[in-house]
């Protein structure tokens, strides 16, 4: 594998990951995203630029992430101890290691590793992103909040409408409704197949009443095979609230059938509407 390969590899695997913590419809690990994950969040280098401590780094970069991605956190914190002693100025390996603390829950060190992986490249909108949600997770939202526009001030940023997602989420976490709603809004534009985005979407305008708008969301995720029994049991308060009872029965026929052990079932069986 060729340097300049190399590079792009390790730019995909830390391109976008983060941790869904609590959040509805859960986003799983961490995981490598496919796609351009470019994202000029370093500047365009050659193999020939990079000194010898960075593609050595690089190389045990490599083995950290794919350590990572297997869920041998101890293995790849061991691995990226030995890459930041080969080059203690690479900044994918502490916004590495802050995804690794942060999915151990160690705080402390998960804000440090992705503090000094901004300082040490201030266009690196991964590690921006991946700031910004830890600090959403503590309840710093003004904080967060800048950390998510530091990351899309980038122009060539490629992840922009996950970064408005986690943006909004962080919005309507901190009750900062208006403004959640034009992020997740911003957010769909961009990517109307994220189901993440289209449910909070549509659950943000149902809790404000706006029924016939968080019907346009709902139903639009629910005709895809991404529908859970979070996402069914959302049309079924949107349907009941619209007084539209053939499509509220056909959203339960699909709820018994596929979750009949379901949070939602129960719900559903008990007529808990507003629960």
């Amino acid at each position: 594998m060729n340097d300049a390969v190399r590079r792009e590899k390790l730019r995909t695997a830390l391109a976008w990951c983060w941790l869904a913590g609590a959040l509805l419809l859960a986003l799983g690990g961490c995981a490598a995203r496919n796609g351009d994950a470019t994202g000029a969040n370093v500047d365009i280098v050659t193999a020939s630029d990079e000194p010898d401590a960075r593609k050595r780094a690089r190389i045990r970069m490599e083995l950290a992430v794919g350590y990572f991605e297997q869920g041998q956190t101890t293995v790849a914190l061991d691995e990226l101890k030995q890459v930041i002693l080969a080059d203690p100025t690479f900044p994918d390996a502490y916004n590495l290691r802050g995804l690794i603390y942060m999915k151990l829950n160690d705080m402390k060190q998960a804000e440090e590793s992705f503090r000094r992986a901004v300082s040490l490249n201030s266009k690196d909108s991964n590690a921006q992103h991946n700031y910004g949600w830890l600090l959403c997770q503590q309840g710093r939202y003004d904080e967060a909040n800048r950390a998510f526009n530091g990351a899309m001030a980038n122009p060539l940023y490629a992840e922009r409408a996950k970064t408005l997602m986690a943006k909004g989420l962080c919005e309507a976490r901190a009750g900062r409704k208006d403004d959640a709603e034009r992020s997740l809004a911003r957010s769909y534009e961009l990517d109307a197949a994220n189901p993440v985005t289209g449910f909070n979407l549509a659950n943000l305008l149902f809790q404000r009443g706006e029924y016939s708008r968080a019907q346009f969301y709902i139903r639009r995720l629910n005709n895809t095979e991404l529908a859970n029994a979070e996402t069914l049991w959302l049309g079924i308060k949107v349907e009941q609230k619209l007084n539209d009872r053939v499509a509220m029965m056909q959203l339960a026929d699909q709820l018994k059938r596929r979750f009949p052990q379901s949070r939602e079932m129960g719900f559903y069986d008990r007529g808990a509407f507003n629960e």
